[in-house]
């Protein structure tokens, strides 16, 4: 997500931060910059404007004209004024009611509504430790009901069963008295994808809502659809009192202007981003975070959040302890930490976080992608144990074997084999306490807005 803005913004921030003072004309080729790169985001012009205003009108006070560090001081007032226009803070789920809780999902055709009641059922469950039951009103899509059970069972959830041939008020009524009966936290009703200029599909969305009145009304919508995404929650919004909006496939959208225009448009907070596919795959929508991330700098904090979530920490202490013993690090090892990555998202979501991933060319981040990922994992499983612990017995026979048995050629092997060994080598350095030896190595390999110091 971001890539372009991202790519544009940095180097506009690279080329700001270099600045001895600021005038009034290097300021002005730094907004033009910016607007360009908003308006190729797809950010709705309204909003452009005034995050441009905004940043010029603080940009040209003397508090920063004056400042020691005027390019930083720009760098900050573009952040800060991206973080304003997406809302400040992230604004968690109101479910501080009577239980259930009940959340109504609504949203266009085809925009990944019932993935996202599975994807929030998980992250009630496993984040905020709610019993969470979903139900389906959906009774036009065909296999609707029966994806969202197979969903459930999938994430852990309970679910409540529909058919096509009920009404969708007595469905949600009768879930809703069943779910008082088992002391379910939270009741997620999914509802038929609509159009917004579909009056009689409005109406029924609208009696569901008044029949049940849920403490949140979440508006689920494509992040690649850009502005239009923008202007369809607002129509959404004059129908229904929607209490936030969630952004699905923001994992496929290179641009991004719709998590800019979203706030500023219809008033509602993004509550959470769809990350990608997998039913893990949600984040909460923090704006400072995401502006960090949209000028070059990252995301530690979401990083070592997921990090907490999806790392093993009996495997993390067990590594540890015997990095300390003065063993080696061997191929099961790298096998378990390449494991350990894919929990956190992958080796994109995981870039997209790092500080300074911004400014790699599209060739360099091209060649770290999760397909390599898989390909090491299946290389290093066609391997015996007896191989990965003593990685040095890999020859010629042992290697023809592990290619044939992963499906790859015996260079991938020894490519393997060789990035290994230097890997090795930088874990024995950091054994004998040699941190700081070690990132001196990595020195000049890394690429600009990467390195260590």
């Amino acid at each position: 997500m971001f890539d372009n803005l991202t790519e544009r913004l940095a180097r506009t921030v690279r080329e700001m931060r270099g600045l001895g003072r600021l005038t009034e004309d290097n300021i002005k080729d730094a907004l033009r910059e910016v607007r360009m790169a908003l308006l190729e985001a797809d950010v709705s012009l309204p909003v452009v404007r005034q995050l441009v205003d905004q940043v010029k009108e603080r940009a040209m006070g003397q508090e920063v004209m004056k400042s020691l560090t005027p390019g930083q001081a720009f760098i900050k007032i573009v952040q800060d004024t991206l973080v304003e226009i997406m809302g400040e803070a992230n604004e968690e789920l109101a479910l501080n009611a009577a239980p259930p809780a009940v959340v109504l999902m609504a949203g266009l055709q085809g925009s990944g509504k019932t993935t996202t009641v599975a994807k929030l059922s998980r992250w009630l469950k496993e984040r905020k430790k709610k019993t969470v039951m979903v139900v389906s009103c959906d009774i036009y899509r065909p296999a609707a009901i029966d994806q969202l059970e197979t969903l459930a069972v999938e994430v852990g959830v309970s679910f409540f069963p529909s058919n096509p041939q009920q009404d969708p008020i007595d469905i949600v009524k009768a879930a809703l008295d069943h779910a008082r009966k088992q002391f379910i936290d939270v009741v997620i009703v999914d509802t038929a994808g609509r159009l917004h200029i579909d009056e009689e599909m409005m109406a029924e969305i609208k009696r569901l809502h008044a029949a049940i009145k849920p403490i949140e009304t979440l508006f689920v919508v494509d992040s690649m659809t850009g502005q239009d995404a923008a202007n369809t929650a607002k129509a959404f919004n004059e129908a229904l009192p929607l209490t936030g909006i969630i952004l699905t496939k923001t994992d496929g959208d290179a641009r991004g202007g719709a998590a800019l225009s979203i706030r500023q448009i219809t008033g509602k907070p993004i509550k959470f981003l769809g990350v990608g596919e997998k039913t893990t795959a949600l984040e909460p929508f923090h704006p400072d975070r995401l502006a960090s991330r949209i000028l070059g700098m990252g995301d530690v904090l979401s990083l070592v959040e997921q990090a907490e979530q999806a790392i093993d920490r009996g495997e993390a202490e067990k590594l540890a302890l015997k990095m300390k013993k003065g063993k080696g690090f061997d191929l099961e090892d790298f096998r378990t930490q390449l494991q350990q990555m894919g929990k956190m998202g992958g080796v994109a979501s995981l870039m997209d976080k790092l500080p300074g991933a911004g400014a790699l060319s599209k060739e360099a981040k091209g060649q770290v992608n999760d397909k390599e990922f898989n390909r090491l994992q299946a290389i290093i499983s066609s391997m015996t144990m007896h191989e990965r612990r003593n990685p040095d017995i890999i020859k010629g026979s042992r290697k023809r074997r592990i290619a044939v048995g992963s499906g790859v050629e015996v260079q991938d092997v020894n490519r393997l084999l060789k990035q290994f060994a230097q890997m090795q080598k930088m874990m024995k350095q950091f054994q004998k306490g040699g941190m700081a030896k070690m990132m001196r190595s990595l020195k000049g390999r890394m690429p600009p807005g990467m390195s260590p110091f």
